[in-house]
């Protein structure tokens, strides 16, 4: 089973692109548990919820794994749980992090934020651009301290869907 992670910033087009890779190899696409948690709670997160979360993200993963298909697509993982907890409330508790390095992912994709726009959903908060540069370098940052397989995905739709599609097919090559 190859692993393959969608991250970065709000609106950058994570779940645009999980489908797209679903669409073309297959595969299982696992989605993002604080929009289910958001939905359900219809509330805004708090920091005491971000253990829930969390767990309900690990969950999610952890099932679609046990299930073993040839391509699972992450539309996110701990690392937007860890940064986003980070960004609104200062800190995260520390076993989210222990919890995303002791797992295997073969790559990760992260979405620069320019290039496309911004698109209010409702559970969106980043609509500055620069809020979400921010959130992409600690991103960026955050996978090369951790030695953690990328590529940067940017540009247009397009050339967005072009990029993932072709480091998808390499990683499967392998």
């Amino acid at each position: 089973m190859k692993v393959v992670v969608l991250c970065g910033p709000e609106s950058s087009g994570k779940s645009w692109l999980s489908g797209e890779i679903q669409a073309r190899f297959g595969g299982q696409v696992v989605g993002e548990y604080v929009r289910h948690f958001i939905d359900r709670e219809q509330r805004d997160t708090c920091y005491a919820d971000i253990p829930a979360i969390a767990c309900g993200q690990l969950d999610w993963e952890d099932r679609a794994r046990a299930s073993a298909p040839p391509l699972l697509i992450l539309d996110t993982h701990l690392l937007s749980n860890l940064l986003w907890s980070r960004t609104l409330f200062g800190d995260c508790p520390a076993w989210i992090e222990h919890a995303v390095l002791e797992r295997e992912y073969h790559l990760h994709l992260l979405l620069r934020p320019d290039g496309v726009d911004w698109v209010d959903d409702g559970q969106r908060c980043q609509p500055q651009l620069q809020e979400r540069q921010r959130f992409f370098d600690a991103s960026l940052a955050w996978l090369l301290r951790h030695q953690q397989p990328l590529q940067i995905i940017e540009g247009s739709w397009d050339q967005r869907r072009v990029a993932a599609l072709g480091a998808v097919a390499e990683l499967l090559e392998r």
